[in-house]
């Protein structure tokens, strides 16, 4: 959430980081609101200074008297006041935090213009996409890809977009989150094994709602989501708590299966492996100090970077311009791995600054040895790292003439074997 500091003192910045966002927020509606709620906050209090008042002098005078009486009933009148305005100060502020829950976090003074994916800015590229093995297609068109994943079955039994993962395909999957989980923990990550559901109040916290609350699967009667990543269990973690400056930062790491219900998806980019429903991933995730909070990004994206490195696949860094900025926020990379088969980039990563503004919903907070007061966090994520896309880049880069699939040094180790084979 905002600062609501922030938009009654520079509401025109406000504007200027809705427009580099490219959304469509009503902004006046929620001044509005905002200005209505501090009108009755400050009705309501004047009232009970009053009462306050009138109980002082009805304390002092003798009983009985027709003043003490006069007083009795003026205090009758204004506390029946206070009630009355208090439950119109209960809705109006409900309001408020309906509104400015609509309200989106600032984009950083780095983040660049645009109005979507086409002008985001290549930050940086790393190996050399020439090297893929000459054999590369498609992983979907690999021969014996259905016989390991198995995309008919999971139709069937659930619907599309979640695959059974046959022998082997079961293994290397359990062998890249082994081997995730180990380089993050060799990081300084502390592994933790959250919650998959979720309940209102910390999908709200993230910024999952109400912004996305068409992605998300929701359980009845109970009204939980399924986690459409960890970051929503981690970052709640310390949801209403109050941290010692001197524990910050604090770096977690968790494994989750995800769900997303991808609304609005079809075409190309959803075929094989490409885009799923259910699917693995790791997740890191940082509670830092605010004055170092863009230093742990640039950590964090070379955490993520060199899990990538290690399985040599081929991939560039792109810095998010403000159109394809997420709703909650201040900057973001994405880290995308090359896929030598279907000749395109695929996101395995986004790494993420939200500065305070889920910390302010979340009220996660440090106390300050300066000042000896609470101060919102600022909190980091990105993904390390999304299973499918990265085992789909694997597959296809590493594609060998005989049909098999050279599997990395890194991996060999959790794998067992240096080759996965189909047949």
């Amino acid at each position: 959430m905002l600062d609501p500091k922030i938009l009654r003192e520079t509401p025109d910045l406000v504007r200027a980081a809705i427009a580099k966002k490219h959304l469509d927020v009503d902004l006046d509606a929620v001044l509005a609101v905002d200005s209505a709620w501090r009108t009755h906050l400050q009705e309501v209090e004047q009232l009970r200074a009053r009462q306050k008042a009138a109980n002082g002098a009805l304390a002092a005078m003798p009983k009985g008297t027709p003043e003490f009486q006069a007083r009795v009933a003026e205090m009758k009148a204004v506390s029946a006041q206070v009630k009355e305005r208090e439950v119109q100060l209960k809705e109006t502020e409900e309001k408020f935090r309906a509104a400015m829950l609509t309200v989106p976090n600032l984009p950083h003074a780095s983040v660049p213009e645009g109005g979507g994916p086409a002008d985001n800015v290549v930050f940086s590229t790393h190996g050399d996409i020439a090297a893929a093995s000459p054999h590369a297609r498609a992983h979907w068109e690999i021969p014996g890809f259905e016989k390991l994943f198995d995309f008919g079955r999971g139709a069937k039994v659930t619907g599309a977009g979640f695959p059974f993962y046959v022998g082997d395909a079961s293994r290397l999957i359990r062998s890249l989150l082994g081997f995730f989980l180990e380089e993050n923990a060799k990081a300084g990550y502390v592994e933790v094994m959250p919650p998959i559901l979720v309940n209102a109040a910390s999908a709200t916290a993230t910024g999952q709602l109400p912004d996305k609350e068409g992605q998300m699967y929701e359980t009845v009667p109970d009204h939980f989501y399924a986690v459409p990543t960890a970051e929503v269990p981690l970052t709640n973690f310390f949801r209403d708590e109050i941290i010692e400056e001197a524990a910050l930062p604090i770096y977690r790491c968790a494994y989750t299966p995800c769900f997303r219900r991808e609304a609005g998806s079809y075409g190309k980019d959803v075929r094989g492996l490409n885009r799923l429903h259910q699917f693995d991933k790791v997740e890191l995730l940082k509670w830092v100090h605010p004055s170092r909070s863009y230093e742990e990004l640039d950590k964090l994206r070379s955490d993520a970077e060199s899990l990538l490195q290690k399985l040599g696949l081929p991939y560039r860094v792109l810095l998010m311009c403000g159109g394809d900025l997420g709703f909650a926020q201040a900057k973001k990379y994405d880290l995308e791995v090359w896929a030598a088969g279907q000749k395109r980039w695929l996101e395995v990563s986004s790494c993420s600054n939200f500065e305070a503004f889920q910390a302010r919903r979340a009220q996660i907070r440090y106390r300050s040895k300066e000042s000896g007061r609470p101060e919102l966090v600022h909190t980091i994520n990105g993904s390390g790292l999304a299973v499918p896309r990265v085992l789909a880049a694997l597959l296809e880069n590493n594609l060998q003439a005989d049909g098999r699939v050279r599997i990395p040094q890194a991996l060999v180790g959790h794998f067992g074997k240096e080759f996965l084979s189909f047949a």
